[in-house]
């Protein structure tokens, strides 16, 4: 299999708390609590691992409270290259209602130093040679700013590895001008970092293809229960995923990011790529944290998306 580094520059312990209503203004009573070391590097990281590859990880975490982290890292096998920062690493606050509705509350994230961002590329320049491809992905802590992101990712081009990029705001608008090899935001990110509607399939093909004119090679759009769209050189494809029941939709993104690289890197063709990455997102959706945790389940569903063409 293949060996990947993932970049999380804000990862974040994630506290979900299961409730089967939110009422706001008065006091809730939660079914569960379960705490996760998260990001959504982190949590591309865990599917590829279930999927059989080599892990490496790095971003800045919180030399204060480390240990959730690197007890992940000891247990998934991944390599852990993170530069330690002054500081707690942030917690994310997910209210999962029953009916599947999430309600994100994020903190700030690290305040990194210019030293600590230096540090860093110079850990890419040494680790990213050796592996076959590079993910960056989430938000962007305090300190950061969308030049030395985009540095960043300069940085990772000039070395001669595939970049995977999923991120928002604007570190996804000023991103794309690097040209990475894939990009995976949703339609709303998309449409914000383009300024464009992209309400509608022939809006979402007409941007997709100016993106591949400027040297994106895949662009894959997810769009919520509406499954996900890929675009390609030389196939636009739609995947509709089957109906589950959804408990947390955090984390879904992420898997079918995953789900996408695993096929791209092992060379499958585009329709078992797209419908197994689909389905590691439905299952993704019906469980409370990030792998792959039942592979009859996940042949079932992936035997249930269904794939059709986009116009061309």
């Amino acid at each position: 299999m293949a060996r990947v580094l993932t970049v999380t520059l804000n990862p974040a312990l994630d506290l979900t708390v299961q409730l089967s209503s939110l009422r706001l203004g008065e006091v809730n009573r939660s079914e569960s609590l379960q705490v996760h070391a998260a990001g959504k590097g982190l949590n591309v990281a865990q599917v590829l691992a279930d999927l059989g590859h080599q892990l490496t990880v790095t971003g800045f975490l919180g030399e204060s409270n480390p240990q959730a982290f690197e007890q992940l890292f000891a247990a998934r096998g991944f390599t852990d290259e993170f530069v330690r920062v002054a500081g707690e690493t942030r917690s994310n606050l997910k209210l999962a209602e029953t009916d599947g509705r999430v309600t994100d509350i994020n903190g700030p994230g690290l305040a990194v130093t210019e030293a600590q961002c230096d540090e860093l590329l110079a850990r890419l320049q040494r680790l990213a040679p050796a592996h076959d491809l590079v993910v960056v992905a989430g938000s962007l802590p305090r300190g950061i700013d969308s030049q030395w992101f985009v540095q960043l990712l300069n940085s990772l081009k000039a070395l001669g590895v595939r970049v995977a990029l999923d991120t928002s705001g604007f570190a996804l608008r000023d991103g794309l001008a690097t040209r990475p090899w894939l990009i995976k935001p949703n339609e709303e990110e998309l449409g914000e970092a383009r300024g464009v509607d992209l309400s509608g399939s022939s809006a979402l093909l007409a941007e997709a293809r100016r993106l591949q004119s400027e040297g994106i090679e895949h662009v894959v759009i997810s769009q919520g229960a509406d499954g996900v769209s890929w675009f390609t050189a030389d196939a636009a494809l739609h995947a509709q995923p089957p109906k589950v029941q959804v408990i947390s939709t955090v984390g879904a993104g992420d898997s079918l990011l995953a789900g996408m690289l695993h096929g791209l890197l092992v060379g499958w063709p585009a329709e078992r790529t797209l419908a197994h990455a689909t389905a590691i997102a439905a299952q993704a959706v019906g469980q409370v944290g990030f792998g792959i945790t039942d592979t009859a389940q996940l042949a079932e569903l992936q035997a249930a998306v269904r794939l059709q063409p986009l116009s061309q």
